[in-house]
């Protein structure tokens, strides 16, 4: 039994390398998988054998290019294996995305928020889109294998259950209320910097490669926006990168300062967040409830008002960056020193806050002592956001395909 339990064991290793190769350079020959995994060609035979059986991965033939000579196969992963249902919970929208098993977007569909009082009713509204993505695309619900979920917030580490977000504040809302008739997915529920962190770790780690580098030991990602988020990407003794979403936004920054929305005062948030930069600039009490929601055309007006020349408006960016660099100085204090990914609608407005920043870095021993770390600007959260589920969703496919066994997916 336990010969026989150690097999079984490294049959689904082995399988896993073999789909986690698929899932990230594309359709792969016989040689190069074996090149790819370091698994013996009867191993990698075995296995695609195994997964072409389940119906998990399929053959590709190519014609060679001189039109002579045997056609190249290749493997690919069947895209009608099963679906995934993306949604991405954002402060005015929801996002709903449908993609195959071979990554491939299907459909998309955006909600417009109504508001806080929504909450009681929004994970049987979000079945009711789910439903209507299926019959957009003639699926059955059945063929829903993974809905994966992101928010802004603290979620249940055990549980598809969000405990707290700027969206829905402390009401919370347990996605499990989706299941039932015909529908039985398994849910995903990740803090979406989490998932900004994740997917920018697996950019950097196809450009190190392609530059024949050596990718960065650990790297984070801080959003800008209505609210603040970090995630951090750590590699582990094997290499591969672990992911954490540390509560940044609302760890202390000045005490008694500035009503946060998470009801604390001083958090870094309540200086940095989009509300908090326009209490500042407007010279609003800082006890004032902060807005649940800020059109980014308000902070477009702000941005133009500072760079013409408003001193009020220009403290208030500065602020922000303070606050931000003082917290980032910090977390380099507890962590190696790693590159720095800003993201979210609040980059645009980075000019006016680099200054503080930078000074707010500057402030930290562990920053003056080992320089600056490297820091970039990514304009499109979205996609990172998008591709994050894709890791994480059809990664999460790719293991239930190899612990169903002799049991295939379809």
């Amino acid at each position: 039994m336990l010969a026989k339990s150690s097999t079984e064991i490294v049959r689904q290793q082995n399988s896993a390398l073999v789909l986690a190769q698929l899932r990230r350079h594309g359709p792969l020959s016989h040689t190069e998988l074996s090149d790819r995994t370091g698994l013996s060609s009867a191993t990698v035979s075995a296995i695609t054998a195994e997964l072409e059986r389940h119906a998990v991965i399929e053959r590709q033939e190519q014609a060679p290019a001189t039109g002579r000579g045997r056609p190249r196969v290749s493997f690919t992963q069947r895209r009608r294996c099963g679906f995934l249902v993306t949604v991405r919970i954002s402060s005015d929208q929801i996002e709903y995305s449908l993609v195959d098993y071979g990554g491939t977007l299907i459909d998309r569909l955006e909600e417009t928020r109504r508001g806080q009082e929504e909450a009681a009713h929004f994970a049987p509204a979000l079945r009711q889109t789910i439903e209507r993505l299926c019959a957009r695309s003639s699926l059955s619900l059945q063929e829903i294998r993974v809905v994966s979920i992101s928010s802004k917030g603290l979620v249940d580490p055990a549980d598809p259950v969000l405990l707290w977000s700027p969206v829905f504040g402390t009401a919370e809302i347990d996605f499990n209320r989706i299941r039932g008739e015909g529908l039985e997915p398994d849910i995903l529920l990740s803090n979406e910097t989490r998932l900004v962190a994740g997917a920018l770790a697996r950019m950097v780690e196809r450009v190190s490669e392609e530059k024949g580098e050596a990718p960065p030991r650990a790297l984070c990602a801080l959003s800008l926006g209505h609210g603040i988020g970090l995630g951090i990407a750590q590699q582990d003794s094997s290499g591969e990168y672990q992911i954490s979403a540390p509560d940044f936004g609302h760890m202390l920054h000045l005490a008694n300062a500035g009503l946060c929305r998470c009801g604390s005062t001083g958090c870094i948030e309540a200086t940095a967040g989009f509300y908090g930069i326009l209490r500042s600039a407007f010279e609003v009490p800082s006890d004032t409830i902060p807005a649940r929601f800020v059109p980014l055309s308000e902070m477009e007006k702000l941005a133009a008002t500072a760079r013409r020349g408003d001193r009020q408006a220009q403290f208030a960016f500065r602020q922000a960056g303070l606050a931000l660099g003082q917290g980032l100085g910090r977390m380099q204090s507890l962590n190696e020193k790693m590159p720095i990914y800003f993201t979210g609608p609040g980059v645009r407005f980075y000019d006016l806050m680099e200054r503080g920043i930078l000074e707010g870095m500057g402030q930290s021993r562990a920053i003056r002592r080992e320089g600056l770390p490297p820091i970039h600007i990514i304009l499109d959260e979205t996609a990172l956001v998008f591709a994050g589920h894709l890791d994480l969703g059809l990664e999460h496919m790719d293991r239930t395909a190899i612990s169903a066994g002799q049991d295939p997916m379809v």
